[in-house]
């Protein structure tokens, strides 16, 4: 029987790449010209809430858990003038889930309950909070990229 450490890390390891597989299946068959077009007059575009799901993890997890020196911007996740390729996004994208997974089968079963503090999120008081506020966080802006997927499929 698994212990407790192995059944957590194992379950929000899974629910994270879901989540990651779950992107794809919407966002690999558009376009670079429909991953970066709004078809709405507000809210942002897939390429945009893809940058902002880098920026979030990378932040939350990779800079405040794993200690990797990422610096956010996340201004720039919603207004870069000049965002990278697609395929770049989506490069960048896939590395920073892979560096979630990591750090989540890194952690020792003292480590779910350390002390987590971070800019412009309060709420969560240890490791293990971040880690599964990040995941809800993610798969509320996968179900934004759904909707938007297909209106873009249907313009």
């Amino acid at each position: 029987m698994a212990d407790l450490n192995d059944t957590v890390a194992g379950g929000l390891a899974a629910y994270y790449e879901y989540v990651a597989m779950d992107l794809h299946k919407w966002v690999d068959p558009l376009s670079n010209e429909q991953f970066w077009r709004n078809p709405f007059p507000y809210g942002n575009s897939v390429g945009h809430l893809v940058l902002h799901l880098t920026g979030n993890l990378s932040y939350y997890i990779g800079a405040r858990v794993a200690e990797n020196g990422y610096v956010r911007d996340r201004n720039r996740e919603f207004t870069d003038k000049q965002p990278p390729s697609k395929e770049e996004a989506l490069r960048a994208f896939d590395r920073t889930m892979a560096m979630v997974v990591a750090t989540i089968r890194k952690q020792a079963a003292g480590d779910w309950g350390k002390e987590y503090t971070a800019e412009l999120e309060p709420e969560p008081a240890d490791r293990f909070q971040i880690f599964v506020r990040c995941a809800g966080h993610a798969y509320h802006h996968v179900g934004q990229i759904v909707y938007l997927s297909r209106e873009l499929a249907r313009t």
